[in-house]
């Protein structure tokens, strides 16, 4: 006879469920991997005992809150971090010295991967947007136990090199991604693709039933720049080859517009920084229901500007968060992306008092929402009664919810306690 699966009663003096109230002296019941019980601490322990079930509880002080998610990062380059220990002045200038560190002697991706993986569970992390460049790193999301999509990044394919060979050699990589979690294909970028892998790799992708995600409005070049040249309102007739291609023709269409007019964008499609974007994009991004990962540390190394965080809020867009890679992060801990763009949108004019709650959803729940996982049986980002048990557990001082709210949001990072996913222990702080 097959024992019945151990309850554990996971109690704090907080808990932070994102889809409902927040909870004084609460609890989660987890069994067998997924939430059972969430709510006061004497209501889960007496529905428990009501039923007779056996459990053992965990009593830990602070916060327990659903596992963090990375909603943009490249594990594999988590030994890169000479690359971030300056400033740059804008994509150009960063991708010259990553592409001599890349390019520098040999590097054991898989293990560079397995490295961020660890520092993302110590982080609160529970799940990963993991976009991959070599093959060695596809298995660090699985290999760690964590959930996400491992992407699998198309990068500087002309159109003369999208041949059925090259399109086949894809599909072969994305089905040698190890599941669970998930797998999807990463088209690097307009400016680093050619108008035909951009418009056949979104087929592709949902043939296979996957998802897609892209750097998109990250760097300079990509922002609106006006009308352009005469012609610009046809611009889709002009049959360029590339978005460069239409740059050099002075036509001044923004790369959001140039990727959704060949099929990118959707609700199984997010994008990764979003900061050169107008009204008009931001609009498109609403209506394509796709969500945008900001990742503002990384931005203010490369030399960017800051994502316009007052407007996507205001506005209605999904947001969610992603550290970048440690090549131009200081961290793998989404909590100090956070506290900076707390920061940001103070300083963008958003005055609403929702902002905090805002932003801790979009660090839980809207991660979940980018990669298609705030639903059904595999959801995550969030406690509630049936969603897989991904836990963090975070050491804070203030009792007040709002306080504590306010604490994880403006100064938690490095505050992670314990890393629960699945309802297995991935971390505990020494």
């Amino acid at each position: 006879m097959t024992a019945a699966p151990e309850i554990v009663v996971h109690s704090a003096d907080l808990v932070l469920p994102v889809t409902s109230p927040r909870i004084r002296d609460g609890a989660v019941a987890v069994r067998d991997g997924r939430i059972l019980h969430v709510g006061d601490r004497r209501w889960v322990l007496e529905a428990l005992a009501e039923r007779g079930a056996a459990f053992r509880e965990e009593h830990w002080d602070g916060a327990i809150a659903p596992g963090l998610v990375n909603a943009h990062t490249h594990l594999q380059y988590t030994r890169m971090t000479e690359v971030a220990e300056r400033h740059y002045t804008g994509f150009d200038d960063w991708g010259d010295a990553f592409d001599v560190a890349y390019e520098a002697g040999e590097h054991d991706w898989a293990a560079a991967a397995a490295d961020g993986a660890r520092m993302s569970l110590a982080a609160g992390v529970t799940a990963a947007v993991d976009v991959v460049t070599d093959e060695p790193a596809l298995s660090a999301l699985h290999d760690a136990g964590m959930h996400g999509i491992a992407y699998w990044e198309v990068y500087g394919a002309s159109n003369e090199d999208w041949t059925p060979e090259a399109r086949d050699e894809v599909l072969e990589r994305i089905r040698r991604i190890p599941t669970p979690p998930g797998a999807g294909v990463s088209p690097h970028a307009p400016y680093s693709l050619d108008v035909q892998p951009l418009l056949e790799l979104p087929d592709l992708v949902r043939e296979e039933g996957l998802r897609l995600h892209i750097h998109l409005a990250e760097a300079h070049m990509e922002r609106e720049r006006g009308t352009g040249s005469p012609g610009h309102e046809t611009w889709p007739e002009l049959g360029a080859d590339s978005f460069r291609a239409l740059r050099s023709r002075g036509i001044g269409v923004s790369s959001t517009q140039f990727v959704d007019h060949l099929g990118v964008l959707g609700p199984d499609c997010h994008i990764a920084h979003g900061v050169y974007v107008s009204a008009a994009d931001r609009a498109l991004l609403r209506a394509r229901g796709t969500s945008v990962a900001l990742c503002p540390r990384s931005n203010e190394i490369i030399g960017l500007d800051m994502p316009p965080v007052a407007d996507y809020l205001r506005e209605g867009n999904a947001v969610a968060v992603g550290t970048d890679s440690l090549s131009s992060s200081p961290s793998l801990d989404p909590l100090a992306d956070v506290a900076l763009l707390y920061r940001v949108a103070r300083q963008q004019g958003y005055a609403e008092r929702d902002l905090h709650q805002r932003l801790f959803s979009a660090v839980t729940l809207g991660g979940a929402t980018a990669l298609g996982l705030h639903v059904g049986k595999r959801r995550i980002g969030q406690l509630g009664v049936g969603a897989l048990a991904d836990l963090a557990l975070f050491d804070i001082d203030a009792r007040d919810p709002d306080a504590a709210l306010a604490q994880l949001v403006e100064d938690g990072a490095g505050r992670c306690a314990r890393t629960i996913v699945a309802g297995e222990e991935r971390y505990a702080a020494a």
